[in-house]
């Protein structure tokens, strides 16, 4: 089994080598741009080393690997159009450089070209692949509506919340390791199996990205620290906080969040203090924990050679002590 390392060198080489085009200038320098903002290149990664579980040679995924890379990136330019948001990766966004219409019209000739070089998969899978890929293209839209109602909600549960972030961002990264587990040949059920285990990855995943957006050191995490707070995101943590608050926390909360003259600072620490002394941090923490214990129980039982599971073990491990 290949190193981490190696597998994201490949897709690195491969990004670099992508003719996105260059004429008009303003559409396709923007996506220039966006693609070196780099990232961890989770979701080829786990796509390639997915299929290098079923094949020698994984170059079978490459092309499905690069265009989910390419989407997940579209989703990223819109997301910040959305939200508003200036910073990504420690960068300007594209909306904030190059500007709004810009960055979603970018965003739109991204989501072409993710599927031009899905196109260009030769597997015997290939219609189950697109298949996957526009179920999972679909699933994001549904997961990010879901998000925008929730801003207009004050009932939003625990378990509506987990089914947002399920379709916002689990079904992209368990779409990646079933992409390429059908174009490395592996069986229906190992396929099924390998999606049951990126969706609960995934969802540790978005768990932990919340708790770093709210705790998370501003210098490693790329963005400045709180947004959610000051956006009044629903988020897992805000959901358990006005479960485990008293009733003087719950009205403290409450003030902040319908506060739009609120200062940043003040207003991000004093709904941190609530996070941890309702007991939403802590609830937090336990949700993630409990799901990546259910996901490495999911790969533990599967039938899949012991070094390609610990491939998955470590790599898992890995995103877990990450600070960003």
């Amino acid at each position: 089994m290949l190193s981490f390392e190696s597998i994201q060198a490949d897709v690195e080489k491969w990004l670099a080598e992508l003719d996105y085009g260059k004429e008009p200038k303003n559409l396709y320098e923007p996506i220039r741009y966006a693609m070196s903002l780099g990232g961890k290149r989770l979701r080829p990664t786990l796509c390639l080393a997915t299929c290098a579980l079923f094949k020698d040679d994984y170059n079978q995924a490459k092309w499905p690997a690069l265009a989910l890379e390419i989407f997940h990136n579209f989703t990223l330019l819109h997301d910040d159009v959305m939200d508003k948001a200036t910073i990504r990766r420690g960068k300007p966004t594209v909306a904030s450089k190059y500007g709004l219409n810009t960055a979603i019209l970018s965003g739109d000739a991204m989501l072409i070209e993710a599927y031009r070089l899905l196109q260009q998969t030769d597997s015997p899978s290939f219609s189950l692949i697109t298949d996957a890929f526009n179920q999972v293209a679909r699933e994001v839209c549904e997961g990010q509506q879901l998000d925008m109602d929730f801003e207009t909600r004050e009932d939003v549960t625990a378990a509506e919340y987990l089914e947002m972030i399920r379709l916002k961002t689990a079904v992209l990264l368990a779409t990646s390791i079933k992409m390429g587990a059908l174009a490395g040949g592996a069986t229906a059920q190992e396929t099924q199996s390998l999606y049951e285990y990126g969706i609960l990855i995934g969802l540790a995943f978005q768990l932990q990205d919340d708790m770093l957006d709210s705790f998370g050191n501003p210098e490693t995490f790329g963005k400045a620290i709180g947004g959610d707070i000051m956006d009044n995101k629903k988020t897992y943590l805000l959901i358990k906080a006005y479960e485990g608050a008293d009733a003087q926390q719950r009205r403290e909360l409450q003030a902040w969040m319908s506060n739009p003259e609120a200062v940043r600072e003040e207003k991000v620490e004093a709904v941190k203090a609530i996070f941890q002394v309702s007991g939403a941090k802590d609830a937090t923490q336990a949700k993630i924990e409990e799901l990546f214990a259910q996901a490495m129980s999911k790969l533990r039982e599967m039938e899949i050679p012991a070094e390609g599971k610990r491939y998955f073990i470590d790599y898992a491990n890995t995103l877990f002590k990450r600070d960003k």
